[in-house]
């Protein structure tokens, strides 16, 4: 089809998802919250309140989790793509 091997094929389709999984990382780590509290984190203390309890429950542990399987993925289609096949 095209002139092009299976190889060439798969190489561009996984090349489409390494674009997407790397826009998608970008704009997932743009979502999250700041790590640093600052002087508000050191005066508000170590309360810790619902949110940080049920951290993984919230839109920000889904953010986590979702940024460490995107990583994950983007790892492994780059390792693929380095291998000349």
């Amino acid at each position: 089809m095209f002139g092009m091997s299976w190889a060439d094929t798969l190489r561009v389709f996984l090349m489409g998802v390494f674009i997407l999984v790397s826009i998608a990382i970008t704009i997932i780590v743009l979502m999250q919250e700041s790590k640093q509290n600052g002087l508000s984190g050191t005066i508000s203390g170590a309360a810790d309140t619902y949110w940080g309890k049920n951290k993984g429950r919230s839109m920000e542990g889904k953010l986590v989790f979702f940024t460490k399987v995107l990583v994950a993925v983007f790892i492994v289609v780059a390792c693929i793509l380095n291998i000349n096949f």
